[in-house]
């Protein structure tokens, strides 16, 4: 396992990260993207990495700011400025001139932002459970309460399923997600994009998939829907189609 490095982005927060380099040059590099409050120890970011070890390709994983072991407070963050830290970690630390970006849930929104915005680097992205949007799902959602206390108080608190900390939703959080929304337009996408999507999803409804696939290309985007699948994905046999479709990308 490779070892803990930092590098400062230029907002000033001290990004960790974990960089395997390349053994062979014909293959793409593969960034992994987390989620909303995950960090890059989890399930799927490992499994990548040992993956790619093996193949002798190169791989990042790393903590956005306010999450895992970076520096910045949680709360102060908003998908835009994650976005910056992603592209940041892209421009500074991947040597390949071609990239596989893989996004978990908020990850496969910033992947769709950065492929976007990086259309001659990227080479294909994968999907997990991808959430482009999010914050216009919980606004929608939300009662006439809970609109009051996000602009009275500047932040929403929902339990987490998945940690005792629940979730903060600060209103610059919703307000930003407005800008970086995504499935309000269709775009010229060539890049080909797989969406590894749970029919059981209890936080990302799997016609999220369906949206995505009608705004980025309809021949150009691949879903596969897991039946029995939820919102992680991380058992052996959801990790075995994830690396499936790593390695059916990265050839030549």
């Amino acid at each position: 396992m490779p070892d803990t490095q930092y590098l400062i982005s230029p907002q000033g927060n001290k990004l960790a990260y974990k960089y395997t380099p390349t053994k062979d040059t014909n293959l793409p590099a593969i960034v992994f993207l987390g989620g909303f409050k995950s960090d890059m120890e989890g399930t799927k970011a490992l499994y990548l990495e040992e993956e790619c070890a093996k193949r002798g390709q190169e791989f990042l994983r790393f903590d956005y700011s306010g999450h895992g072991i970076s520096g910045g407070e949680f709360v102060d963050g908003t998908i835009g400025s994650w976005l910056a830290d992603t592209q940041t970690m892209l421009d500074k630390i991947v040597q390949s001139p071609k990239v596989i970006l893989v996004g978990s849930s908020m990850g496969g929104w910033i992947a769709l932002r950065l492929l976007l915005k990086n259309q001659a680097r990227i080479k294909g992205m994968i999907g997990i459970a991808a959430a482009p949007d999010f914050t216009r799902d919980i606004r929608a959602q939300m009662t006439p309460e809970q609109h009051k206390q996000v602009e009275e108080q500047g932040r929403l608190e929902e339990p987490n399923d998945y940690s005792d900390e629940p979730y903060i939703f600060t209103k610059a959080l919703l307000d930003d997600g407005e800008e970086q929304s995504l499935l309000h337009e269709t775009y010229d996408n060539t890049i080909p994009i797989i969406l590894i999507q749970g029919k059981l999803d209890a936080d990302v409804p799997w016609k999220k998939a369906e949206k995505i696939k009608n705004c980025f290309g309809l021949s150009n985007v691949e879903i596969t829907y897991i039946d029995d699948g939820d919102h992680r994905l991380s058992r052996d046999e959801d990790l075995k189609i994830l690396g499936k479709h790593v390695g059916k990308l990265s050839k030549p």
